[in-house]
């Protein structure tokens, strides 16, 4: 059980230009570190160089960030108690501006992974806690539009991510990849501690669940490592990923026990008791995976076998943000009105689509082709956070908002993780499979095979040459038709996804109401 806290103060709303400005505050800390979770992706080559390791080395960059991360972000309900939500946010802010600092100062590539670890650590808080005080800046029948504000940044950031960071990599040098969050950082903390340093939540002394945080540490520690190194250690093939894998069983075994039986708890899960809870953030956590996997998939595709630069990849994928910028504000002003299952369900219908587009492409397909599938998923997007998290939020006490957002969003990043691993780790496996059958219809028997290497022959190419060449070719297809059985099967799961919607209670009155009335 959660312990009781004392009776919450309620603040009212913010008004007219702070309110502004408090939503303009607290989306660009959620863009600031959303961004920082992919932006390093493209510049692992120049760090690794500049830092004299191998690529394989220089993933830790990564994986540090994501495992610190993923283990502070469910701690935010239990540190909101102690702390109040106010200042840690604003602790939360200023440590990872100092983080970002030393991160672009780090002299070799051990420094470094030690201070993207402490980055990932002190950013947990930052996501769950704006999203808390953005609903509360906001009157409970415009609280769906404090989640499109907030959803925007979420959705666009990842995109944006691997386009900055190529940019800044090519054009300036990558500790700039870091230093950039320094300024927005202290224009965030300056607009949040003017606005919000008297709407400080209450506090209270909770003893610290020294067991919950430790095994917390542990199964959360070795699943991440075990899904950033799965791929590269050949999975269960390993040693190390059998006994990283085993840890995370059994760790996370004891600590369901453990935090279902503890006074004090260090993670809420009562809140799973609460069917809106588990369905809406099991819903957004696996389709944020599906999500996140197919952001991922798509620029390695378009780089690795299409010939496109880091720069024409983020290019493909950046007008993803156009209608989401567009719809998300109708979204938001009219989920109090309408049932947001019917909104989300609409969402994973157009990821399907899109999905389904992309499951066609060929190896023929031009810049055009390729984007406009980009273009329509922005609408899905808009579609996506907003209604889920109403529902997610929908019915809870004010002092319950950070932990229940805090293990939503925790639900959400580990899901990030998992569908990048399982994704990537599928399209080379389907790749293989594809080969080996396109390899078999090369013989004497194929008309175009053998048309094919009589004219690189006679193009003066040698045996060694011509079979390569064909060989190049046949990777590419069998890539290419990987891809399409990816984008296909996620198109699948995201239609199996809408019956766990409809699992939540439709809200009286208004759902989008609920969720701004958890955080006045």
């Amino acid at each position: 059980m959660a312990t009781a806290a004392p009776a919450y103060i309620a603040h009212a709303p913010l008004e007219g230009s702070a309110r502004v400005w408090g939503t303009i505050a607290l989306s660009a800390a959620t863009f600031m570190n959303v961004l920082d979770s992919s932006i390093a992706n493209v510049s692992l080559p120049a760090i690794s160089g500049d830092l004299g390791v191998s690529t394989t080395q220089g993933t830790w960059v990564i994986t540090s960030f994501a495992v610190a991360n993923a283990i502070a972000v469910p701690l935010t309900g239990f540190m909101t108690q102690r702390f109040g939500q106010v200042r840690l946010f604003m602790a939360s802010v200023i440590l990872f501006m100092i983080s970002s600092l030393l991160c672009g100062l780090a002299p070799n590539m051990t420094t470094l992974i030690l201070f993207r670890a402490l980055q990932g650590f002190v950013a947990g808080p930052m996501i769950p806690l704006s999203q808390t005080l953005l609903l509360s800046s906001y009157p409970k029948a415009k609280a769906g539009l404090a989640m499109a504000m907030w959803s925007m940044t979420t959705l666009v950031a990842p995109v944006m991510g691997p386009l900055l960071g190529g940019w800044i990599t090519d054009n300036i040098s990558w500790p700039w990849i870091f230093y950039i969050n320094i300024p927005v950082g202290i224009v965030a903390a300056s607009i949040t501690w003017a606005l919000y340093r008297k709407r400080e939540s209450n506090t209270h002394k909770v003893p610290i669940d020294a067991i919950g945080l430790a095994l917390l540490v542990l199964w959360v520690g070795s699943m991440q490592l075990m899904l950033d190194k799965g791929k590269e250690l050949d999975w269960f093939h390993s040693p190390q990923i059998v006994t990283m894998a085993v840890v995370a069983v059994v760790g996370f075994a004891f600590f369901l026990i453990w935090e279902l039986t503890d006074k004090h708890p260090v993670v809420d899960l009562s809140l799973f008791k609460r069917r809106n809870f588990w369905s809406g953030a099991v819903a957004t956590a696996v389709a944020y995976g599906l999500f996140f996997g197919n952001v991922v998939l798509l620029p390695l595709w378009l780089q690795q076998w299409m010939g496109y630069t880091a720069t024409q990849a983020g290019m493909i994928m950046a007008p993803v943000g156009l209608l989401a910028i567009f719809f998300s504000p109708v979204v938001g002003l009219t989920v109090s009105k309408i049932d947001p299952r019917r909104y989300a369900t609409f969402s994973f219908l157009v990821f399907a689509l899109v999905l389904w587009m992309r499951s066609n492409f060929n190896t023929q397909a031009d810049f055009v082709t390729i984007i406009i599938p980009t273009v329509i998923q922005g609408i899905a997007m808009a579609f996506f956070f907003i209604p889920l998290v109403t529902i997610t939020l929908s019915g809870l006490t004010p002092d319950r908002i950070p932990a229940a957002s805090g293990l939503s969003n925790f639900l959400r990043i580990t899901a990030g993780a998992m569908g990048t691993s399982l994704t990537t780790t599928l399209w080379d496996n389907r790749a293989t499979l594809h080969h080996a059958q396109l390899a078999e219809t090369i013989n004497q028997g194929n008309n175009a095979a053998t048309a094919a290497m009589s004219g690189l022959t006679g193009s003066g190419l040698s045996t060694e040459q011509v079979m390569g060449q064909i060989n190049r070719i046949v990777d590419q297809q069998a890539y290419m038709l990987a891809t399409n059985d990816i984008f296909y099967a996620s198109a699948i799961l995201f239609l199996l996804l809408i019956p766990l919607v409809w699992l939540a209670k439709p809200q009286k009155g208004g759902a989008g109401g609920d969720a701004a009335a958890g955080a006045h």
